[in-house]
């Protein structure tokens, strides 16, 4: 998702920049001895801001990373419901949280299709398929309770 927003945010950038180069010549001048626009200098595009892409996540139904706290109880939910759903990848679990949060932000009244997901999403070596039904609805509550609780 994070790398959505970037990706967009430079797509649109880069169109801005290309749009303004294709003015064209209006004043007759010969282009060999015109001042270089900003538009074709070399300078670097400017990054969108570091606010930018947690604000773009909030939009999309992403919620922030959690602190330490929350993250250990996260993950102390989710082990509880089977070792293997974290299998050693804490920050890979988060991350999935995360996504499953915006499942459950998009759908909020179709829990089927985010158990579903939640199925999908949480997979290991072992389970590649998947926990199965059961324990993706459990994995989909500790989504919910530990990170995003008012979606």
């Amino acid at each position: 998702m994070r790398r959505t927003a970037i990706a967009l945010t430079t797509l649109a950038i880069a169109a801005t920049a290309t749009l303004t180069a294709c003015g064209g010549d209006k004043g007759g001048t010969d282009s060999k001895t015109s001042a270089p626009s900003a538009a074709t200098s070399s300078a670097p595009a400017a990054a969108p801001s570091k606010a930018a892409v947690p604000d773009a996540e909030a939009k999309l139904g992403i919620p922030p990373k959690p602190d330490a706290v929350k993250q250990a109880a996260y993950i102390r939910a989710l082990t509880a419901i089977d070792p293997d759903i974290v299998h050693g990848k804490e920050d890979k679990a988060v991350s999935r949280g995360r996504n499953e949060c915006r499942s459950i932000h998009d759908s909020p009244k179709d829990r089927a299709k985010q158990v579903e997901l939640a199925n999908l999403r949480f997979t290991s070596p072992t389970h590649p398929q998947g926990f199965g039904p059961t324990k993706a609805a459990k994995i989909r509550d500790v989504v919910h309770e530990h990170l995003c609780p008012t979606f």
